[in-house]
């Protein structure tokens, strides 16, 4: 016979068991979805040519029109002056921040990744543009995500200069009253002089007598939608260089997290050697190397008196490399 103690062992084994399977039966799995609400304008001919792919531009509004209130969204830009008749070549996409405050980044980029799949859209003509708040946004998104756009157009905007080097390749318009005692002009100024150091294209269009209300005179504009189109998302070209200066930048490099790189010629391009993997670089000239044709992602050698010295990567961080003798 068992004692009572091993009985009452059992019991609470048992018991323990039980309680296990209870609680594990309660963990079902659930999701979470964010809501995003979004104002929709098709191009005409939209419905009946079910094979082209049309341009895609994304409208950021102020802060004024944040909340639930979805018809808010038309008070201004683009989806204004489409809910008055205006028609255009685009796909216009007019999302709703639920916040005054700012633009949730990885909102737009999830709902940009969305859209893209929804809608035929031409991928190599993806417009941003956004006023005030939507003109901060406009910065920040493009700074983040520089693949996705062909072309940016903020308007009385600003933001933080210190990822302007990734619009390096983004033709850039930017637009600004002034006069402007809301947002201060010298955020926009700020922002093209930094982006101009790698983008000599960038523009900047400054309205004398304009106070904040910048957009009225931007968005009136044709010539604005007609630049804009005229825009393709930048890719890389392939260039012959010769060996002879290709050779020059072989060697080792090192960077500022005391990792090293070798660089060896291969197939009329580099061949990077970070440890053991093996990244080919190709040329777009003689000292600006890409490694794939549609990423912002790149290396320019440097030298002096005629002698290299390192190259700068830019890709989702700007890093320099020391040329070094091993």
């Amino acid at each position: 016979m068992q004692s009572p103690a091993t009985i009452k062992a059992a019991f609470v084994i048992l018991f323990m068991c039980s309680l296990s399977a209870a609680i594990k039966a309660q963990q079902t799995s659930q999701k979470f979805v964010q809501e995003t609400n979004y104002l929709l304008s098709l191009p005409e001919g939209y419905n009946d040519d079910t094979t082209s792919r049309w341009p895609l531009m994304l409208f950021l509004h102020g802060s004024g029109e944040s909340g639930s209130d979805i018809q808010k969204v038309k008070a201004h830009g683009p989806p204004e002056l489409a809910d008055k008749g205006k028609r255009f070549p685009f796909i216009i996409v007019s999302p709703q921040s639920d916040v005054p405050s700012g633009w949730d980044i990885e909102m737009l980029y999830k709902l940009l990744r969305y859209i893209k799949k929804k809608y035929r859209v031409n991928e190599r003509k993806v417009y941003l543009t956004g006023l005030s708040m939507g003109g901060f946004g406009t910065w920040a998104f493009a700074m983040k995500y520089p693949d996705e756009f062909a072309a940016i157009a903020p308007v009385c905007g600003g933001g933080d200069t210190a990822g302007a080097w990734k619009l390096r390749n983004i033709p850039v318009w930017c637009f600004h009253g002034a006069r402007d005692d809301i947002v201060p002009p010298i955020g926009s100024e700020n922002l093209v002089k930094a982006t101009g150091r790698y983008n000599p294209s960038v523009r900047f269009t400054l309205y004398p007598d304009a106070n904040h209300n910048s957009w009225d005179a931007t968005y009136n504009n044709d010539s604005l939608y007609s630049w804009l189109l005229a825009q393709t998302r930048f890719t890389y070209t392939e260039k012959p260089v010769s060996n002879i200066v290709l050779k020059k930048y072989e060697g080792y490099y090192a960077g500022p997290d005391k990792d090293t790189v070798q660089l060896i010629v291969e197939n009329n391009g580099l061949l990077a050697k970070p440890g053991t993997d093996r990244v080919p670089l190709r040329p777009a000239g003689e000292n600006l190397f890409f490694i794939q044709p549609d990423k912002n992602m790149d290396i320019r050698f440097t030298s002096e008196k005629n002698k290299v010295t390192g190259f700068l990567f830019l890709g989702d961080r700007a890093l320099m490399y020391r040329k070094i003798s091993l």
